[in-house]
Parts: structure tokens; C-alpha cells; sequence
């Protein structure tokens, strides 16, 4: 993926602005560059990974301000009383972003007017844009230690001059095209400080004569969009989360339609699908259970219904126990195969209260007769007649069928 960097005019405002633009790639090589209306870059703006916006230095203000230490937001919410002597206007009706506390306790604050920024980022947003960096031009010029940079130069129908003083200190002019006029405003901007100046490479010619006169404390240098990257990546002054919300890219759920026109599809089928087999399923259980209501009327006329399955095993249970077979679940029985399974064993345990609840039969044992081994022995004697044996508690014990037929 490649990163588009886009230069923008001063004080210009829509699509039709001319703008500089370059292509970079992942490993910093210029792939493409030039300079073209902002609202034909849709398609570099849409295959790039990142958009980084250098916002002219004139539309601009960088200021320094004593700030107590206040960090997130606080600090927003105190940078509006904070600059408000500094600035012409509304502070709510800016943007402003504060950079990093200095040692003295001052801090520099970037402020632009909204409606310039806003529409500038809502424009490549709404070209596809995955990400958008807004960053102060002036401090994307590479910076001099114990020097100035400066910039002068622009698109088709501008000219601004750009300087750089600090990491965080800077300011943007836009001026007439007379290089003479913009090559003594930048001396005299810069001071006794060397001076670095950037200029196009087709003018160096030009302001090498013009800094013949100048004095050996300027430098002249020919603007590439190499520097612009360079001091770009340096500096993290992006001016995009002071916007808030309108800086967030906004989801084109039109793109979306068909995907989730067939998820939803899918969907309403699976629980089509699922409704049917309910019915189909329902259907087979009420015609089996009408079946079994048929067959147990059928047998027993005079009784009323209410759970034939259930009736049906209490009427199997009584002829059981009238003709003389005992369910492997019933009293008699659970007892006689604990009688005949302790019997068995070296020692007995001691019981000394059992209880006949809900099909199982419920003991209580004297801990000192019970031995470990012996419970084993014993539960391995039950499980040969289809009985289990459950400790529920320290010397208590639960005896219970295990459903199988003795």
C-alpha cells in the first residue's frame, strides 16, 4: 500500500483547488508525483493506505501558550480560555490541537478555522480515504539545528512562503509571485539565524543571483517532495483528532448492500428451513402421542388422561407387583441387594437410619465401621446388580437403580 501526501493552497476552498501531490511507497520511494484539481485525486485517494494533508501554513496558527499540566479532556475543554487572548474570533469556532508540555511549562497549540479544515477532510473522506493525517506545513519543513528553514513557492496561482523556527514554532505567508520581495521577507523573518531556503528547481538560477546579495548566512536548497515526507514522518502534530467525530470516516454501507442482502438471505432460509422441520417434527409427536392416548383408552376406557406414558408404567408397576415381580427400583428390592451385598463383605457397615425417597434409598452410616476398601468392595457388589452406589455426604449414602434389568 502507498501513502499519498497531499500539499495544499492557501486560503482555497472546494474541489477545484490545485493541489501537489506525491505517491509514496511503503519503503519511502516517490512513485508518483504532480499537481492537480483535489477532486481529481479520487482515484489515488482511494487505492492509497493513508492520506497526509499538509495544510497550508497561512490557514495555520501555531501559538505557544502557559498551560497548566492538564492532559486529555481537560485539557481540551481548557484550550478554548487558553488561546482566546491570542487569537482573533471564537475559539469554539476553531480547531485546536495542543502539541507536548515544554519544560517551562508552556505549550504550543495549532489553530485553524473550522470551516476551512472540516470540508478539506470531509472532501477525502468521502473519496474513499482510509485515513487521513492533517499536519501543519510549516513544521514538515526540515528543521536546521540552531537554524531557520523556509519554503517559498506553492501551486499554479499561489505563492506562500513557509518557515520553521523550532520543533513546534512556525508560520506561513501567502505572498506575491516577486522573488525578491518574498527572498527579504524570509531574511528578515529568520534573523541573525542561518537560513535554509527551499525554492523550485526551476527558480534556483533565479534566487541564486537575488542571494548573491544576500550574505553567506542563506543557504539555498531546491524543493522535493523528499523533504516534505521526511519532516512529515518527524513531526506528530495531525491535526484530524481535534475534529472529533467529523474527522472519523463515515461506513458507505451502499457498498454493503449485496453482501448483506445475501447474509440476510441466508439467514430468512436457514430459518425457513428450521420452522419446517419444527412443524415436521411437532406433527410426528402429536400423531405419536394421539397413537399412545388411542392405545391407552383403548385398554383402560373409564380413566382419564393426562400422561398416557406415565399412566401406562404405573399400571405395568401394579401387575408387577401383583403377580409377584418387584421393580428394580422399589423398596423391597433395593433393600434386599444392599442386605446381600454387605453380607459379603469382611465388616458391615454400621447403618443406622435408612429412607426410601423418590426411587432410591437413602442411608446413614456410622463413619468408624466405614472402610475404604470395604466401600469399594461394596459398590462394585451393588454395580453387579444394576444398582449405584453415591456418598452425597460424609456417611451418607445413596442407593439407586442404574435402569438396567436385574
Amino acid at each position: 500500500m502507498t501513502t499519498l501526501y497531499i500539499r495544499h493552497p492557501a486560503r482555497a476552498e472546494g474541489e477545484g483547488a490545485p493541489c501537489r501531490f506525491a505517491v509514496v511507497g511503503d519503503a519511502g520511494a516517490i512513485e508518483q508525483q504532480g499537481e492537480g484539481a483535489l477532486r481529481n485525486l479520487t482515484d489515488l485517494v482511494a487505492a492509497s493506505r493513508r492520506v497526509v494533508l499538509l495544510l497550508a501554513g497561512a490557514d495555520v496558527n501555531l501559538i505557544s501558550v502557559q498551560a497548566p499540566p492538564l492532559s486529555g479532556n481537560k485539557l481540551r475543554a481548557a484550550l478554548p480560555g487558553l488561546v482566546e487572548e491570542h487569537i482573533l474570533g471564537d475559539p469554539l469556532d476553531c480547531v485546536l490541537m495542543a502539541g507536548p508540555q515544554a519544560g517551562d511549562g508552556t505549550r504550543p497549540v495549532a489553530v485553524v478555522q473550522r470551516e476551512w479544515i472540516e470540508p478539506l477532510v470531509r472532501i477525502l473522506l468521502g473519496q474513499g480515504a482510509r485515513a487521513v493525517v492533517v499536519l501543519p506545513a510549516q513544521l514538515c519543513l526540515p528543521l536546521q539545528p540552531g537554524g531557520v528553514s523556509a519554503a517559498i513557492g506553492g501551486t499554479i496561482g499561489s505563492n506562500e512562503l513557509l518557515l520553521r523556527t523550532s520543533q513546534y514554532g512556525g508560520l506561513g505567508l501567502a505572498l506575491d509571485a516577486n522573488p525578491a520581495a518574498a527572498l527579504q521577507t524570509a531574511r528578515a523573518l529568520a534573523g541573525d539565524a542561518p537560513l535554509t531556503l527551499y525554492v523550485p528547481r526551476e527558480q534556483l538560477g533565479e534566487y541564486g543571483v537575488l542571494l548573491a546579495e544576500a550574505g553567506p548566512a542563506t543557504q539555498l536548497e531546491a524543493d522535493d517532495w523528499a523533504h516534505w515526507v521526511n519532516g512529515a514522518k518527524s513531526t506528530g502534530f495531525d491535526l484530524v483528532p481535534a475534529l472529533g467525530a467529523a474527522g472519523a470516516r463515515q461506513r458507505d454501507w451502499r457498498r454493503w448492500r449485496v453482501p448483506i442482502a445475501l447474509a440476510l438471505l441466508a439467514v430468512a432460509v436457514n430459518l425457513a428451513g428450521l420452522n419446517i422441520e419444527w412443524l415436521r417434527l411437532r406433527g410426528e409427536s402429536n400423531a405419536v402421542r394421539q397413537q399412545m392416548t388411542q392405545t391407552y383408552r383403548s385398554v383402560y376406557p373409564n380413566e382419564p388422561i393426562s400422561d398416557p406414558v406415565a399412566q401406562m408404567r404405573q399400571h405395568i408397576r401394579l401387575a408387577q407387583a401383583g403377580s409377584g415381580q418387584i421393580g428394580a427400583d422399589e423398596f423391597l428390592y433395593l433393600a434386599g441387594a444392599l442386605g446381600d451385598a454387605t453380607r459379603e463383605m469382611p465388616r458391615p457397615p454400621g447403618i443406622t437410619s435408612m429412607e426410601y425417597k423418590e426411587r432410591a434409598l437413602h442411608l446413614r452410616v456410622k463413619p468408624e465401621t466405614v472402610d475404604p476398601g470395604g466401600v469399594q468392595a461394596l459398590r462394585a457388589s451393588l454395580s453387579a446388580r444394576h444398582l449405584n452406589l453415591e456418598e452425597t455426604a460424609p456417611a451418607n449414602w445413596t442407593v439407586r437403580s442404574t435402569g438396567a434389568k436385574p
